[in-house]
């Protein structure tokens, strides 16, 4: 069994035993990686290496439970979720065709200074990592495009569905951290191409500029189940069913 990722607990105690504290640590691990997709989570370990009682521990795992990061299994208990199958990647970028061109025209159409600023900001800090001409390391281009979706949807004003998207968007942030091919700085200039019509309010350019860019990042992800010969270990099986772009 592998746990080597407790040993990356050290030191990161809670404040207090408060079910909160616990669930940041145990979120941000699993969203970077150092607990892996499929490892089993033991709730007494983890009590251990935080130094809390389990009750916190199976709270968190409960709430992470719900938002699709841990499952829980008879009699093995809770593990890290796998990493989406190419199924769960078309549905995930049917959902985000749904919403995301929807709050880009929400944004546009009434964003105040701030949150333009905050957006066109953000866009620049993607610029200079890209201006660092090594290759950009993908957790930092994984960081800065899910900080810049979330302020198109911040800047279009409905919680729910900030909230919907992010508890799915999580996923694909996971996948891309452990197959980083499928994410490279092309994000960076469709992200421009994004923020030039919202911040002159072209409602239906930032619009179609969403869209085309859910439809490129669709695609460098279906990629890489097309270059594989096999699913890494770990992975759900599914059927490889095509799907036309658009």
């Amino acid at each position: 069994m592998d746990e080597s990722y407790l040993t990356s607990l050290h030191g990161m105690a809670p404040r207090q035993e408060l079910a909160d504290e616990v669930y940041e640590l145990l979120r941000a691990h699993i969203m970077r990686g150092t607990i892996p997709p499929g490892v089993r989570i033991n709730i007494e370990d983890v009590a251990r290496q935080l130094n809390v009682s389990p009750t916190p521990v199976r709270e968190t795992l409960a709430r992470l439970e719900s938002e699709g990061l841990v499952d829980r299994q008879p009699r093995r208990g809770y593990t890290a979720t796998e990493l989406l199958s190419r199924d769960d990647v078309r549905e995930l970028y049917e959902m985000r065709m749904l919403l995301e061109p929807y709050a880009v025209e929400r944004a546009a159409l009434g964003a105040n200074a701030t949150f333009l600023r905050q957006i066109t900001d953000e866009l620049e800090a993607g610029r200079e990592l890209a201006k660092a001409g090594a290759s950009i390391p993908p957790a930092e281009l994984s960081a800065h495009d899910e900080r810049f979706h979330d302020l198109i949807f911040r800047a279009a004003g409905n919680e729910l569905i900030r909230q919907s998207y992010a508890r799915t968007h999580c996923h694909l942030h996971i996948f891309r951290l452990s197959f980083s091919d499928t994410f490279d700085d092309h994000t960076i200039a469709e992200h421009g191409q994004i923020v030039e019509p919202l911040a002159s309010g072209n409602i239906p350019a930032a619009a179609e500029a969403m869209r085309a860019h859910i439809v490129a990042s669709e695609g460098r992800v279906l990629n890489y189940f097309e270059s594989q010969q096999s699913q890494p270990a770990g992975w759900r099986n599914s059927p490889l069913r095509s799907r036309a772009a658009g």
